[in-house]
């Protein structure tokens, strides 16, 4: 189960360090504009949660705080609950680096998007705010780098 808990970030870092470290590359632009980057995670995650089915079913059609706790103690669900956070913060990281294109400067977005990774629901609360922030479009050209 531990390598499966490292799959799911390794499976997830090479797009992070595309949208944080060549934002403007025409490869970034190209690669990040599928959603499909997040497939191998929900592949991973389908393969982790099939043979769980009977133990995750009750946890999240009635979720109590107990459950969860006795749940996590398991490898296989903790594993199950990593992939799930790694392939929608990829999936809400995906979306910011598509929507600050036109509107953030890279060496803007870079920080936002690397909170995201670390803290997901705050580098988004961040981002909204900093989006909502810059009410008109900026010249931003990101066409040019390696």
């Amino acid at each position: 189960m531990s390598f499966l808990f490292q799959l799911s970030f390794y499976l997830a870092a090479p797009f992070w360090a595309l949208m944080i470290l060549a934002p403007g590359w025409t490869w970034t632009r190209r690669i990040v504009g599928s959603p499909l980057i997040i497939a191998p995670i929900a592949v991973l995650y389908l393969v982790i949660a099939i043979p769980r089915l009977g133990d995750v079913l009750p946890l999240v059609t009635g979720p109590t705080l107990t459950g969860l706790q006795d749940a996590m103690a398991d490898g296989g669900a903790a594993t199950l609950v990593w992939a799930h956070i790694i392939a929608f913060d990829l999936f809400v990281g995906r979306w910011m680096y598509l929507e600050a294109r036109s509107r953030l400067h890279p060496l803007v977005m870079a920080p936002i998007l690397v909170v995201t990774i670390l803290f997901a629901p705050i580098g988004f609360l961040v981002f909204l705010v900093v989006r909502q922030s810059t009410k008109e479009r900026l010249p931003v050209d990101v066409g040019s780098g390696p």
